[in-house]
C-alpha cells in the first residue's frame, strides 16, 4: 500500500489515546506506520493523567472507607499509617506495565515506534530530534495538551499534574489554583491523605459546565470535609521562605503559608515547536490545531485528533477520533464522531458524573422543561453515620418528555451513569426509565423512581 516517493502511508506524532489508536486501527488496515514518542507510549491519560489520578483515588477512599468500617462491625485502630511512597511506587509500576501494553500493541501491529521528538517540516516531511527526515503520505498530529502555569512572580516554585505523581511525600499543606475536574480531584485525594487543602480561583464558579446543583452540592460537602475555598483570587507572586515554604500572595485575600502549589488552571494544545507553519496548519487563538468533521487541517495531507484539537478534552473522545480517522483514510469504511450526548466524571470525593444538557443549557434551547430529582442519604452513609447526601437530576423535554440531560453526585456515580448515559443516547423518555422495575436496593434505582 505504501506510495513509493514516501517513507510510509502515515506518521503518527504523539502515542497517547488518539494517535496509538490511530497507529493501530491504520497498520491493521495495511498501511506503513510509524509513531514517534518523546515521553512513554500511552500518553497522558495512561502515564500521568486518568489511570494514576483513579488509582490515587481508590488509595484515597480507603481513609473514609477505614472510619465507615468501625460502623460495619471491624475493629480499626484509632491510628493508621499511610505510606504515601508505597501507594506512588505501586501506581507508578501499574503505569509502567500499561506502557508495556500499548507499546506491544503497537508492535504487534507492525507500527514503527521512534522514542524520539518529530517536528514537522512540511506537508509531507517530519524531522527528528536526532536530525533525521521521515517522509509520509499522511502526518497525524496527536500530542494532547499540556498544563498552563499562570504568569506570576515566583511561578517556577509551582508544579502541575505533570509532577503531582512523583512527590517524595504528601504535602502538610497544599494551594490548588484552579476549580476544574483536575483541582477538584487533587483537593479530594490531598485532603483524604491528610493534607491541609486550599483552592484558589479567579472565579467564583466551580467545575464550569457541569449542572448547578451538581456542583453546587460538592462545593458543600467538600467545605464540610475541610477543604478551603478562596474565590476571585489571582495570582499575584509565589516566594519561598527560610524555612523552605512558599509564601503565596493573591487578590482580595490574605496571603497564605504552604508547603506545595498545584496549578490545575487548564490544558492548551501542545503545539508550539512543532513547525506547523512549515505545512501551512492554521492554528486558533488557542493554539488548537483547526480540523473539519474528517479530523483534516487546513494542509490535505495533515490531520489532527484528540486535545491537540480542543474539540472535547477526553480519552475516549480522542481514542474515536483516532479510529474514525484510521477507517476512513485507510479502512474504506468512512465515518465521524458524534460528539453529542457524551458522558464525562469528576472523580472528586463524592465523585460526580453526567450527560447531555445541564438545566440551563435546556432551559436555554427548549425554553421550558421539566426537571426531576433526588436527594437521598446513601444506605451506606447512614449506617456509617456520615451525613453526606447523594443527588440525582433528570432534566426532560417539557411535551415529549425525552431525557435531555442526567446528572449525578454520589458513590460510584461514575459507574452508574455509564449505564444510564446510554438511555440518554438513545433519546429515551422519562415514561421509559418509569417503566423499568427498580434494582432494589441500590442506589441506582433512584433513576427510575424519579418523581
Amino acid at each position: 500500500m505504501t506510495t513509493a516517493s514516501y517513507d510510509y502511508d502515515l506518521f503518527v506524532i504523539g502515542a497517547g489515546s488518539g494517535g496509538t489508536r490511530a497507529s493501530r486501527v491504520a497498520a491493521a488496515h495495511g498501511a506503513k506506520v510509524a509513531v514517534a514518542e518523546e515521553y512513554r507510549v500511552g500518553g497522558t491519560c495512561v502515564i500521568r493523567g486518568c489511570v494514576p489520578k483513579k488509582l490515587l483515588v481508590y488509595g484515597a477512599h480507603f481513609a473514609e472507607d477505614l472510619k465507615d468500617a468501625r460502623r460495619f462491625g471491624w475493629d480499626v485502630p484509632d491510628t493508621l499509617g499511610f505510606d504515601w511512597v508505597r501507594l506512588r511506587d505501586n501506581v507508578m509500576e501499574e503505569v509502567s506495565r500499561i506502557n508495556g501494553a500499548y507499546t506491544a500493541t503497537l508492535n504487534n501491529n507492525g507500527v514503527d515506534i521512534i522514542l524520539d521528538r518529530a517536528e514537522v517540516t512540511g506537508p509531507h516531511s517530519v524531522r527528528l530530534g536526532d536530525g533525521r527526515e521521515v517522509t509520509a503520505k499522511y502526518i497525524l498530529i496527536a500530542v494532547g495538551a499540556t498544563p498552563v502555569v499562570p504568569e506570576c512572580p515566583g511561578h517556577e516554585l509551582g508544579i502541575t499534574s505533570n509532577e503531582v505523581f512523583h512527590l517524595d511525600a504528601v504535602p502538610k499543606r497544599i494551594l490548588i489554583a484552579g476549580a476544574g475536574y483536575i483541582a477538584n480531584e487533587f483537593a479530594g485525594i490531598f485532603n483524604e491523605f491528610g493534607a491541609k487543602v486550599t483552592l484558589i480561583n479567579r472565579s467564583d464558579v466551580i467545575l464550569r459546565g457541569y449542572d448547578e446543583s451538581i456542583r453546587d452540592r460538592l462545593l458543600q460537602i467538600s467545605m464540610m470535609k475541610g477543604l478551603d475555598f478562596r474565590f476571585n483570587a489571582a495570582f499575584r507572586g509565589i516566594e519561598k521562605q527560610a524555612d523552605g515554604s512558599l509564601l503565596v500572595s493573591m487578590t482580595n485575600h490574605e496571603p497564605i503559608e504552604v508547603d506545595c502549589v498545584l496549578f490545575a488552571t487548564g490544558r492548551t494544545p501542545n503545539t508550539a515547536g512543532l513547525g506547523l507553519a512549515a505545512a501551512g496548519v492554521d492554528l486558533d487563538e488557542k493554539g488548537a490545531i483547526v480540523v473539519d468533521a474528517d479530523n483534516k487541517s487546513s494542509c490535505d495531507s495533515i490531520y489532527a485528533v484528540g486535545d491537540v484539537t480542543n474539540r472535547v478534552q477526553l480519552t475516549p473522545v480522542a481514542i474515536r477520533e483516532g479510529q474514525a480517522f484510521a477507517d476512513t483514510l485507510f479502512g474504506g469504511k468512512p465515518h465521524r464522531v458524534d460528539y453529542e450526548n457524551i458522558p464525562s466524571a469528576v472523580f472528586s470525593h463524592p465523585p460526580m458524573a453526567g450527560v447531555g444538557l445541564t438545566e440551563a443549557q435546556a432551559k436555554n434551547k427548549f425554553g421550558s422543561v421539566k426537571v426531576y430529582t433526588s436527594d437521598f442519604r446513601p444506605m451506606k452513609n447512614v449506617l456509617a453515620g456520615r451525613n453526606e447526601r447523594a443527588l440525582y437530576k433528570m432534566v426532560c423535554h417539557a411535551e415529549s418528555g425525552v431525557v435531555l440531560g442526567l446528572h449525578m453526585i454520589g458513590p460510584d456515580a461514575p459507574e452508574i451513569l455509564q449505564a444510564a448515559a446510554v438511555a440518554v443516547k438513545a433519546g429515551l423518555t422519562k415514561d421509559a426509565f418509569d417503566q423499568t422495575v427498580a434494582l432494589h436496593p441500590s442506589m441506582a434505582e433512584e433513576l427510575v423512581l424519579l418523581r
